[in-house]
């Protein structure tokens, strides 16, 4: 690993690998975001179902891709050490965790409905979030695996292929969901169901242009990934394991508080949670701006961890903070500047009820903004903490901040405060800005100290 020691070449490098896997972030949430729009064009209590049903699906899947983040620590670091067959028994060993999570939650989908109306949402909306969940499930395993292959990748520098597949993925998605939910071309009006249909279609699409090319590019062929795939490595198991699990349940514990947020928002109606979804939609794909510099973060650290390079770690993380925050501020101006167009574009015009949830929208996105930069430092000292393998403080640490403090403040606000939606989003703004100062002082106590 070559010595950077300036500014500038850190931030050429954390941008170098960040850039192309924002851009794969910002596709891979771009799916979520067109079935948004054209469901939305289609209906609101289709919308409101998808708000639901991609919810459950996101939080679930977050559980699971701890296993594949957890990867990217771990191959990043025995490159550092140069110890390339461990680099393929940890991301194979990653792949076959994520196949095994995939096929014990599925159940969990097939009956989602009474899990729906057992947390008090509509039961028309259930039915169809059911409906959505039951189709769109079946893509749990394939997501999950284009994360691992997406995590080895990003550890062997090739985050290219990573955002042309994701992109490719999202033109089949639309161009699907366009034929699927409003019956174009001859194909029957499927509605929900089309755009579900449409979802797994294109994650199989990636999945598959992803594996053939970590199995097939020659500079890759060395580490020969998938062969003898089906020979369990029960040590490297292990180890993904027990980096994983404490990812996944962080990722659970901040998925949660925006879950939490969305089904008692379907308390105050539909409306206000299909204004929610789209703010939530807006937020999410800001953020995953900050989830790239985060993984190129984690990259970073754990090259330098395993080489022994402490002053390019410590230098590394507070160039990631900087870039991090400065793309924090050009949100909040957006956000504070143009809501009510923002929330406009996922919306018919002829909707009956489009003026409402443009007005509720916007007073979301306002609120949004104040938690922009929690958001972003809760992320970033995530990744770092991951570089240097430490998971299982920052889980509890989350935990803490979003499940004890952020649905509690979230709740009271809301409802015995008598603030509604915006109390909702209050609370959320507390959780994780208490998050973010409890992590970001953890990594600054855990990273090697200069000599």
């Amino acid at each position: 690993m070559i010595r950077i020691t300036t500014f500038q070449d850190h931030a050429r490098a954390i941008l170098a690998l960040g850039l192309p896997l924002v851009g794969s972030h910002l596709a891979q949430m771009s799916l979520h975001v067109t079935d948004t729009v054209m469901l939305g064009w289609y209906g609101v209590t289709e919308l409101a179902a998808v708000v639901l049903g991609a919810s459950m699906f996101f939080v679930t899947f977050i559980l699971g891709s701890g296993f594949a983040q957890a990867v990217m620590p771990m191959v990043a670091e025995a490159l550092g050490r140069g110890d390339e067959a461990q680099v393929r028994r940890d991301a194979r060993m990653g792949l076959w965790l994520s196949i095994a999570f995939g096929a014990l939650v599925y159940p969990l989908f097939w009956w989602s409905g009474p899990v729906l109306l057992a947390l008090r949402q509509q039961p028309e909306v259930a039915a169809l979030a059911q409906d959505y969940l039951r189709i769109t499930g079946l893509g749990m395993i394939p997501a999950l695996l284009i994360m691992v292959l997406k995590s080895y990748l990003s550890a062997l520098e090739r985050t290219q292929i990573v955002l042309w597949a994701t992109l490719a993925a999202v033109a089949v998605n639309a161009g699907l969901n366009w034929v699927l939910i409003f019956g174009k071309l001859g194909a029957p009006e499927l509605g929900i169901e089309g755009a579900a249909i449409a979802s797994v279609g294109a994650q199989v699409m990636s999945l598959l242009v992803i594996g053939l090319y970590a199995a097939l590019h020659r500079p890759l062929r060395r580490f020969r990934l998938f062969q003898r795939f089906w020979r369990p490595d029960w040590h490297a198991m292990g180890q993904v394991f027990a980096l994983g699990w404490p990812i996944g349940f962080t990722g659970l514990a901040e998925g949660s508080i925006f879950q939490a947020a969305a089904l008692m928002m379907g308390w105050l109606g539909t409306v206000p949670l299909a204004a929610h979804g789209i703010a939530l939609e807006v937020t999410a794909l800001a953020f995953m701006v900050h989830v790239g510099i985060s993984n190129a973060a984690t990259i970073r650290t754990g090259r330098a961890d395993g080489a022994g390079d402490t002053q390019g770690l410590r230098d590394g993380a507070k160039v990631a903070i900087v870039l991090s925050l400065g793309f924090g501020v050009l949100m909040v101006a957006l956000f504070l500047l143009a809501p009510g167009p923002i929330i406009a574009l996922f919306l018919d015009r002829a909707n009956p009820e489009f003026d409402e949830i443009v007005a509720f929208g916007s007073v979301l996105l306002a609120l949004a903004a104040l938690f922009q930069f929690a958001d972003a430092m809760q992320v970033i000292a995530l990744g770092l903490l991951r570089g240097l393998r430490d998971t299982r403080v920052p889980m509890w640490l989350a935990t803490f901040s979003y499940w004890l403090v952020g649905i509690p403040a979230s709740y009271a606000l809301a409802f015995p405060l008598g603030l509604g939606g915006p109390g909702l989003w209050l609370g959320l703004v507390i959780g994780l800005t208490l998050a973010a100062t409890l992590l970001m002082a953890r990594f600054w106590l855990r990273a090697p100290r200069l000599a």
